[in-house]
C-alpha cells in the first residue's frame, strides 16, 4: 500500500549536525564520524521520493566551520571531492539533480570543478532537487546579495522604487529553490547557526536529539509525520 504523503512537506532543509560527538562516543576521530554522516545523507537523499519530499538542502560546512582544526577542514575538504566521485553515477541513475550553494572562493579548484560538473551531469533530473550548502552562511549570503542589488542598482538596470521583499530572493544562491516548508536539526542543539535566515522566516521548526549518523530513514519518516500535524499560519489567525 502506497504511503500517503499529502500534507507533507515539498521541501526539507537539514542542518546535520552531531558527527564528531558520535565519533567520540566510539572513541574514534571526528573525521570517522563526518563519513558516517556522509552515507547517511544518501539513505535520506534515496528515502524523499516515498516520503513525498521534492527539495532537500543539506548543510554541509558552514562560512565559521573554517574555525576548526587544520585536520578536520582538510579532511572535511577531502571527504566532498571523495562523496561527489563516488556518488555521481548514482545521483543521476535516481533522478537526483544536485545543485550547491555557498561562496566558492575560498574552496580548492579541484572541489569547485568537480561541483560544477555534477551540477552540469544532473542538470536534467527533476525526481529530487539535492542542494548542498558548501562554506555557507545566512548572513554571508544576504550580504552577497545586497551586494549584487546595490550593483544593479548603480548600473540603473534597478530602480530603488522596485526594491521590495520580493526583490532580494532573486539574488539569493537559493533564487532556484522554493522556500524551505520544514527545517530540522539533529544533536539536541536547539539554534538555527546562521542557515537559510531568509528563506526559513515561516519555516517549521524540529530539533531532535538523535546524532546525524543516527538519523536513519524511519527517524526521518516520524518527523514527516509530526509535521503534518502542525498548523500553519504564516502570520494569518484563523477565523
Amino acid at each position: 500500500m502506497a504511503k500517503d504523503t499529502s500534507g507533507g512537506p515539498n521541501h526539507v532543509a537539514i542542518i546535520m549536525d552531531g558527527n564528531g560527538r558520535w565519533a567520540q562516543m566510539r572513541n574514534r576521530p571526528r573525521l570517522f564520524g563526518h563519513h558516517a554522516g556522509a552515507r547517511r545523507v544518501r539513505e535520506i537523499v534515496e528515502a524523499c521520493p516515498g516520503e513525498g519530499v521534492k527539495y532537500l538542502t543539506i548543510f554541509a560546512f558552514s562560512t565559521e566551520n573554517w574555525k576548526r582544526t587544520q585536520a578536520e577542514v582538510a579532511g572535511l575538504m577531502k571527504l566532498f571531492r571523495r562523496y561527489i566521485q563516488r556518488e555521481a553515477r548514482d545521483l543521476l541513475a535516481n533522478g537526483v539533480r544536485v545543485r550547491f550553494i555557498g561562496d566558492r572562493v575560498r574552496l580548492d579548484d579541484k572541489l569547485v570543478r568537480l561541483m560544477d560538473e555534477l551540477e552540469l551531469l544532473t542538470s536534467q533530473n527533476d525526481r529530487v532537487h539535492l542542494t548542498v550548502a558548501i562554506n555557507y552562511g545566512g548572513r554571508d549570503e544576504v550580504t552577497r546579495a545586497a551586494r549584487r542589488l546595490a550593483y544593479d542598482v548603480a548600473a540603473d538596470k534597478l530602480s530603488p522604487a522596485d526594491v521590495g521583499d520580493e526583490t532580494l530572493p532573486k539574488y539569493l544562491d537559493t533564487y532556484f529553490l522554493p522556500d524551505p516548508d520544514l527545517v530540522i536539526r539533529t544533536s539536541g542543539e536547539a539554534r538555527i547557526s546562521n542557515f537559510l535566515l531568509w528563506q526559513s522566516a515561516y519555516a517549521e521548526y524540529e530539533f531532535i536529539d538523535t546524532l546525524w549518523p543516527d538519523f536513519t530513514p524511519d527517524v526521518f519518516a516520524k518527523v514527516l509525520t509530526s509535521f503534518k500535524a502542525r498548523d500553519r499560519r504564516f502570520g494569518a489567525v484563523k477565523v
